[in-house]
């Protein structure tokens, strides 16, 4: 996000801060984007998201992923999918799912399965989570390996959490009272230094 290749080299096509991920293993590259404070999503291939079904338009799903337009799924974008075994999936559900087709020309499509047809978690979300909406710098901050703030929380309480490269997330707790509390501290941690994170932590544990 932010950069695109042309004949020199890169373009950069926002402002922001240049971040880089080394690539896992022994492979060289990783990846580079820029880190910017933008409010609004701009698909990008690979990216998983969290959508929201609007519509069923013939063989497609509409969904929105909060960008400027709707994606689609074909329901043989499922594992296992065929004609006669068809997903069921309800308008207003919740899909976790990645970007096959994300470019300013074409409308946005979806999918939930991965390159060797496996669901990979990809699929339709429980319905008695919380979902909410954050900032896109915070989710990448939460989806980085050994994230310090998901490791803490897991010590708190057990959880589920789908985090979606569109700002939006969904937890699901035991009970109702411990989803609400770790969604008000994911919220806060964008404010919050991690020494305030810890101590509000601690102090939750004590209860």
């Amino acid at each position: 996000p932010g950069l695109r290749r042309c004949a020199a080299g890169l373009l950069v096509t926002k402002c922001g801060l240049l971040r880089h991920r080394q690539a896992g293993g022994a492979a060289a590259g990783g990846a580079y984007w820029v880190d910017s404070q933008q409010k609004r999503y701009v698909p990008v291939k690979g990216d998983h998201v969290i959508g929201i079904v609007t519509a069923k338009a013939g063989d497609v799903f509409k969904l929105d992923v909060g960008g400027s337009e709707q994606a689609s799924l074909s329901y043989l974008a499922f594992e296992g999918a065929t004609k006669r075994n068809r997903p069921n999936v309800q308008v207003g559900d919740l899909i976790y799912g990645q970007f096959l087709v994300a470019n300013k020309d074409m409308e946005p499509e979806m999918v939930c399965i991965d390159s060797s047809g496996r669901s990979s978690g990809m699929g339709i979300i429980g319905q008695d989570g919380f979902l909410f909406k954050v900032s896109l710098g915070l989710v990448r901050k939460l989806l980085a390996p050994k994230c310090e703030i998901i490791q803490e929380l897991s010590q708190l309480y057990p959880f589920e959490l789908v985090l979606g490269m569109n700002g939006r997330i969904w937890v699901k707790a035991k009970t109702v009272q411990q989803t609400l509390i770790i969604v008000n501290i994911l919220e806060a941690c964008e404010y919050m230094t991690a020494e305030q994170r810890k101590q509000a932590l601690a102090r939750l544990s004590g209860n």
